[in-house]
């Protein structure tokens, strides 16, 4: 990896946890010719281009489709596992056992272990299979493919922008440094009080449970978090509060699944960004920010896919490094 990948890497990071993109000071030879190239292109020609590719752009579903397939069978299975009790998938999210192998969510396993204030054996040997998985896979994989609120949430988001079209909201943004400060508050919370405060107002946790054993009041919660983000800041627990999703990102810094960007073909119409869920992750395919011809997405993007099925160039896929794109 070279000194300007090394140093995109470590903004990445920085990214991850609230600071906000910046230019690059550094890029490398290869893109600084792409950068040069596309801006000595006649802007005529670009937009005559942009408009025929929207033109002729045949809109794709295909990795949402896909992911929210995923996510709604990854929670019915919890559900009919309990009601027909045949014992495949036993538990919720934040704990379970598949076929009796134990899994336990990576950030309810940290909460319980500072609450107890030591390392609890099982508990370790019950996240190690979900840390291998996540770290194969793009730790806040697990945001967009199982996460029953990222749904919801994805949804509300629909609705806070149709209102916004109309101008009868308008999204109020806060600092994404948030999330690393509810991160912090809610480990001190567990190990000040020997209680895990975040598990019990945990949307995912809650709406987990109420899929599988039935709703209860805690669900006016969840609605309540809903209707801020439809009406105030749209996905607001995801962006600024969630520590889950932080705990899953950095998990995911070495995972060998990415969404990769090539600045080549990429016309820079900036749809991919419209409909991120993570928008911040994207600063590199604004133009003249790329720092080489082909850069991999930060750890704190989703894999949720709908940049892929956005970009009318191909200029955003999946890749799992050393190999292929995926298809």
């Amino acid at each position: 990896m070279s000194d300007v990948l090394k140093r995109r890497f470590t903004e990445q990071i920085k990214i991850m946890f609230g600071w906000e993109p910046k230019k690059p000071e550094k890029i490398t030879e290869r893109a600084q010719q792409v950068h040069v190239l596309k801006r000595m292109t006649n802007k005529q020609d670009l937009i005559a281009v942009k408009a025929h590719l929207r033109a002729h752009e045949v809109k794709s579903t295909k990795w949402r489709n896909r992911r929210w397939i995923t996510l709604i069978i990854a929670n019915l299975l919890f559900t009919f596992s309990f009601l027909l009790d045949i014992q495949i998938l036993e538990g919720a999210l934040t704990a379970s056992r598949f076929v009796g192998f134990h899994l336990i969510d990576l950030n309810s396993a940290l909460q319980v272990m500072l609450a107890h204030k030591h390392i609890i054996n099982n508990l370790v040997i019950g996240t190690g299979t979900v840390l291998l998985l996540w770290v194969l896979l793009g730790g806040r994989t697990f945001c967009s493919w199982v996460c029953p609120y990222h749904l919801l949430a994805e949804w509300a988001e629909k609705i806070h922008l149709f209102l916004a079209k109309k101008k009868l909201v308008t999204d109020q943004t806060m600092d994404r440094r948030l999330r690393t400060v509810f991160w912090i508050i809610f480990a001190l919370l567990a190990l000040a009080t020997g209680y895990t405060v975040f598990e019990a107002i945990s949307p995912t946790g809650i709406l987990s449970r109420a899929l599988i054993y039935g709703p209860g009041l805690a669900l006016l919660w969840v609605l309540a978090l809903l209707f801020f983000e439809v009406f105030f800041s749209r996905r607001a627990w995801c962006r600024y509060a969630c520590p889950i999703g932080l705990t899953y990102g950095v998990v995911g810094i070495i995972s060998p699944v990415r969404i990769k960007y090539k600045l080549e073909g990429c016309f820079h119409e900036g749809d991919c960004r419209k409909v991120c869920l993570v928008p911040h992750v994207l600063d590199t395919v604004i133009k003249g920010r790329a720092v080489d011809t082909e850069v991999p997405i930060g750890p704190d993007c989703t894999r949720c896919g709908l940049c892929v099925d956005a970009c009318p160039t191909g200029s955003l896929s999946f890749e799992v490094k050393g190999l292929q794109k995926l298809l």
